[in-house]
């Protein structure tokens, strides 16, 4: 067994061993908390209630570690076994090895390897989320979601794909900076594109209805110095009871978004405090600064599949034999796709640090907006209890799976 291989067992075991550790520690932390409702939230969730997000996160966590050690198990297969050498070369000695070709052979094998996960995603839907009371989608409804997104995103990999590769039998070595310019070019094009053009595939976006709570939310944009053209308001209650709002685009297309379920949950003030909030990200330039730093991780991602692509020594350590250079880029991609999560996985707790420090300066800028602080906290009440959110999550496990402060953390932040 070569060098390579072995990183990639010890890796996989690592970050299978850590996040089921993470689990099983949040799990009994949990349950320190379980027996009663902790007195920082006796205020505003009763006993049921709590007792009920308990069981959720509980059966989460459940699923999440047999999905995890699924997962696991698939991708040892996939890259151990031999089956992702033996799909390329059958794929392209029955298509060919143009360019056209290996961008077809790429998109069909990356649809090939996401069907395993497709039993845990009807089950994450039709068992765990309709046991609690979320689930509002049907198998049709959900059936046709997956059809949609396979075609979509066949539409964009592509020519995206076709494009890199001919950067790569173009310019040589050098393609992986051609390649960053126009994948990031294109990520740039998708913050706009996404909530215009895709979004609308899926679910119906309406500009809000008129009356108090449209005055008051734009009267609220006004004076926050955020020129809103519209404020939409998506159906999210047609597969979901989850409540959420959201921040898309930027410049002349930056759109807010409101689920539906969140206006039926909440009053006026607190959607004024959730809307506060998401001009608090735009305002203090948030967006930009993510885009910034995506676009240094895209670039040393590319420049890491530039050295691996540069020597067959990389493919050919996971069976990749009897290939040309040029023919074991379509290989390396595969590779480092679905290898990733084994470096990102670790590099999880950055990406939330920051994200966290955006969500507490945009309370900040919310409360201010608002002239006060308790609209703001009673609205991530409503969201925690309506959600049945974890209030009590342990801190390794949120500083690893949490792109939020937790509830009591932001609470104490904004008084």
């Amino acid at each position: 067994m070569n060098g390579l291989v072995v990183a990639f067992v010890v890796l996989l075991l690592l970050k299978v061993s850590v996040s089921t550790l993470l689990d099983v520690i949040n799990l009994r932390y949990l349950r320190v908390h379980a027996k009663d409702v902790p007195d920082a939230f006796r205020g505003f969730i009763d006993s049921d209630t709590y007792r009920k997000s308990v069981e959720y996160t509980m059966a989460k966590t459940r699923f999440s570690i047999a999905h995890e050690i699924y997962d696991a198990l698939v991708l040892a297969l996939v890259i151990l076994c031999g089956f992702l050498p033996w799909l390329f070369v059958a794929s392209s000695n029955a298509i060919g090895y143009s360019i056209g070709a290996q961008s077809v052979v790429f998109c069909f094998i990356v649809l090939l390897l996401s069907v395993p996960n497709m039993p845990f995603d009807w089950w994450g839907t039709f068992r765990l989320e309709e046991r609690f009371g979320f689930n509002k989608s049907t198998f049709k409804l959900w059936c046709s979601d997956k059809v949609k997104g396979v075609v979509i995103a066949a539409f964009i990999s592509l020519p995206l794909v076709a494009l890199l590769l001919f950067f790569v039998r173009s310019v040589g070595n050098a393609w992986w900076v051609y390649g960053f310019v126009a994948f990031f070019a294109f990520q740039l094009i998708m913050v706009v594109a996404y909530p215009m053009f895709i979004m609308p595939l899926f679910n119906k976006l309406e500009p809000i209805q008129e009356g108090e709570l449209k005055q008051r939310l734009f009267a609220l944009a006004d004076r926050s110095g955020f020129k809103a053209k519209t404020i939409l308001v998506m159906d999210g209650s047609k597969r979901s009871g989850h409540s959420n709002a959201f921040f898309a685009g930027f410049g002349g297309f930056r759109r807010i978004v409101l689920f539906d379920t969140l206006i039926e949950q909440m009053s006026t003030s607190q959607i004024e405090a959730v809307l506060a909030h998401e001009i608090g990200h735009y305002k203090l330039g948030h967006i930009p600064k993510m885009l910034l730093l995506y676009g240094f991780l895209t670039l040393s991602l590319f420049a890491l599949l530039g050295a691996l692509s540069a020597s067959t020594q990389f493919a050919e350590a996971f069976y990749f034999s009897s290939l040309s250079q040029e023919q074991l880029i379509i290989p390396v991609f595969l590779l480092f796709l679905t290898m990733g999560g084994l470096i990102g996985f670790w590099m999880s707790p950055i990406s939330n640090a920051i994200s966290r420090k955006h969500e507490y300066e945009a309370d900040a800028f919310a409360c201010e907006a608002m002239g006060e602080s308790e609209s703001l906290i009673s609205a991530l009440r409503q969201l925690h209890r309506e959600n049945l959110s974890n209030l009590t999550p342990h801190p390794v496990y949120s500083a690893f799976h949490y792109s939020h402060p937790t509830l009591a953390e932001r609470e104490v932040a904004m008084r």
